[in-house]
Parts: C-alpha cells; sequence; structure tokens
C-alpha cells in the first residue's frame, strides 16, 4: 500500500514537471537571469510543498501498519504444582536446661570442684558452702534419734506383750517420731550446702569465686547448659490459629552461623497473650555440632496453607482493571506465528515467593503470556520469541 502511493505521488510529479519541461525550456530560451531565478524559486516552493505532503501520506501509513504488527511476549504453558504459603516470623533459640545455680543456704563459699567448660553429670558435686557447724547438730540428732528409737522398740514389744502402760507406749512412739522428723529437716538443711548439678551438661560460667559470702536468692555461684535439646521458640499472629498445630512443617534459619532446619511443630501453645494477640509455638532443632546457642536470632517459616494439584502464576503479570478485578492475558494462536491475546477474569487465593495462587479463571495447559503483558489489550494480535 505505501509502495503504490509512493508511486503515484512520483508519477504525479514527473507529470507536473512534464507539463512545465516547455516553460522552463522558454524561460531558458529568453536568457532573462531574473526570470530563470523566479521559475527556480517557484519550483522549490512546489517541491517543498510536495514533500511535506508525502510525509504526511508516510506517517499515516506507518502508524497504521505498526498496529497491525505482532506483538513481541513470552508466554508460558501453565502446569498444576504443589502450592505451599508460609508465614514467615522471628523467634529465638531456647533450651530448657540453662540454668543459673543459686545458693540455697547462707555462708562461706568453700570450694568450687569443677572448671568452665567441664562435662558434669546429673547429681555431680559443683560446689560447697561452709556449714556453719550444722554437720556437727546432725550427728548429734541422729544419735538422739538412734536412743529414741531403741526406747520405742523396746516399749512396742512391751506394749505388745500386755507389760506397761499404752500412755508410756504412746509418749516413746511420739519422742521417736519427733526425733525422725528433726534429723530428716537437719539433714536437707545440710545438704543445701552442697551444690550439684539438676541435670548432665557443661559448666558454662563460674559465678562466684571461693571465699565469698553467698546468701539464699541471691548469690548466682554456676551456669549449667545442655545443648542437647534445643528448640525454637516464636510467636504466631492468633488469625493463623487455625492453621498451625501440633505437626506443621516449618523452615528455620539461623542467620549468624548460617544454617537452616526443616522441622516441625512440636508444641503449640493453649495461651494466646493479650498485648500483641499472639500464641507461641516450638520447634525442635537438631545440634550436632554445638554450633547453635540460646538466646540466637532465628527467622521461623510456618507453612500454614499447602494445595496439591494448583495453579500457580508470576505475581508480576496480573493487573487490575477498573472495577477492581485482577487480570491477566492468554495466548491463542490464529495460525504457527501469530496469535491474539485473550483478556481473562482470574479468582487469586494467596501469594508466596512472586507466585499467587489462582483459583478460577485459568486451567491446566492454557498459555499465559508473561513478559509484554503489561501493554496488551484484549485481542491484540501476538507473536511469542524464540
Amino acid at each position: 500500500m505505501k509502495k503504490a502511493l509512493l508511486f503515484l505521488i512520483i508519477l504525479a510529479t514527473f507529470a507536473s514537471c512534464g507539463r512545465d519541461n516547455k516553460s522552463v525550456d522558454s524561460v531558458i530560451d529568453s536568457g532573462d537571469l531574473s526570470a530563470v531565478k523566479a521559475k527556480r524559486t517557484e519550483l522549490n516552493k512546489q517541491q517543498r510543498e510536495l514533500k511535506s505532503e508525502i510525509d504526511k501520506l508516510n506517517q499515516f501509513i506507518d502508524k497504521h501498519e505498526k498496529k497491525e504488527r505482532p506483538t513481541l511476549i513470552t508466554a508460558e504453558v501453565i502446569k498444576d504444582t504443589i502450592f505451599k504459603h508460609y508465614v514467615e516470623v522471628q523467634g529465638n533459640v531456647v533450651t530448657d536446661q540453662n540454668v543459673v545455680l543459686n545458693a540455697e543456704y547462707s555462708g562461706v563459699l568453700t570450694n568450687i570442684y569443677v572448671k568452665e567448660g567441664q562435662n558434669v553429670s546429673k547429681g555431680q558435686r559443683l560446689a560447697k558452702i561452709d556449714d556453719g557447724g550444722l554437720s556437727s547438730q546432725v550427728a548429734q540428732q541422729e544419735a538422739q534419734m538412734a536412743l529414741a528409737k531403741t526406747t520405742f522398740e523396746r516399749q512396742q514389744r512391751l506394749w505388745e506383750q500386755k507389760i506397761g502402760s499404752e500412755i508410756q507406749y504412746l509418749q516413746a512412739k511420739t519422742s521417736y517420731e519427733a526425733a525422725k522428723n528433726l534429723t530428716n529437716q537437719l539433714r536437707s538443711q545440710l545438704a543445701k550446702t552442697v551444690i550439684t548439678a539438676p541435670f548432665s551438661g557443661v559448666v558454662d560460667e563460674i559465678i562466684t569465686d571461693p571465699g565469698q559470702v553467698v546468701i539464699p536468692g541471691q548469690s548466682p555461684i554456676i551456669r549449667l547448659v545442655n545443648l542437647s535439646n534445643m528448640y525454637v521458640k516464636a510467636s504466631i499472629p492468633e488469625t493463623y490459629l487455625r492453621n498451625i498445630k501440633k505437626g506443621t512443617q516449618v523452615k528455620v534459619k539461623l542467620a549468624s552461623i548460617n544454617e537452616e532446619y526443616k522441622g516441625t511443630v512440636r508444641q503449640v501453645s493453649n495461651y494466646i497473650n493479650p498485648n500483641n494477640r499472639s500464641f507461641d509455638i516450638q520447634v525442635e532443632i537438631p545440634n550436632e555440632n554445638g554450633l547453635v546457642k540460646p538466646n540466637l536470632i532465628a527467622t521461623v517459616k510456618v507453612n500454614d496453607y499447602s494445595a496439591e494439584d494448583a495453579i500457580t502464576v508470576p505475581e508480576n503479570i496480573l493487573q487490575e482493571n477498573a472495577a477492581g478485578e485482577t487480570i491477566a492475558y492468554l495466548y491463542k494462536p490464529v495460525n504457527d506465528s501469530v496469535g491474539v491475546a485473550k483478556r481473562v477474569l482470574l479468582e487469586t487465593g494467596l501469594s508466596y515467593e512472586n507466585h499467587t495462587e489462582v483459583k478460577a479463571g485459568i486451567k491446566k495447559g492454557d498459555t499465559i503470556i508473561k513478559e509484554g503483558a503489561k501493554t496488551l489489550r484484549d485481542g491484540q494480535k501476538v507473536t511469542i520469541k524464540n
């Protein structure tokens, strides 16, 4: 079409020049220089006007021919897949076996039997506090208890033989029981002067040195840690309570040591924190190399939604129309190289890692347009890049 118009224009120009050739020759033959220059000026003006008209025609042709050219796009055939959505929160590494052992008896700390970094067993002696003579009191009381016991046993035998009075028997029994209770009480007090390990672990820190006076509940002496039973504790917004339960899949990342673990929720709290409207979960993590330490910051991703045979599309190809509906474009082939863009309305679900689940509007096997989708209109011609 463009070539035909140009040919007609050029033909008209030649025809016009053909009509003016005689006049030009006549002007030249006249020998009048002024007339020749005037004729040249006239023809130059006609040439400029003709060029301007040709440019307008070319612009019109180019504009309408480009609209007919298919737009280059990329497309992808939709396949079903497993879609998983994760809620991401921050948590802390925790161990229940991380305690500071405090003094339970007032006195001077006389001995520390362990060193920092030492492995200890449950029940092992760790430190000793001066008992201030309490051990002697215990020994005396044990002797008195032994005497009370002997007296009671003899009086009991006599009472069984119907010898003696009942009051003598009861007095001996009461004296023995009182002595036994007092002895046990003193033994319990004496046991508090020895600090033992409540569980097997590592002596992480010796806080108080021997020779210092310690007070019950106020004087920390040793920190004991066991790193074999580590877990991550995280708070989840209460809106996810229905979707998260014991056994839910979890991904845990410890950025400071560049470690990532997969696990499951081992415990879900039954209490909603009124301050931030959240509930706590626990995720057990391994610690074979001992790198995981209490209070490490953890990124916790909890799988709150899963769907099999799901249809997902890249999030960046989705658009909204004036009504706020989500739309995308499908590729419909016309021939081997050209197709058209078909606009479809989508019902979308959750999004995760730049992909969105589509619940309605497209199906497996459809070809969805990716690159170039933002500038398309319904029915526009398109062609797929190689």
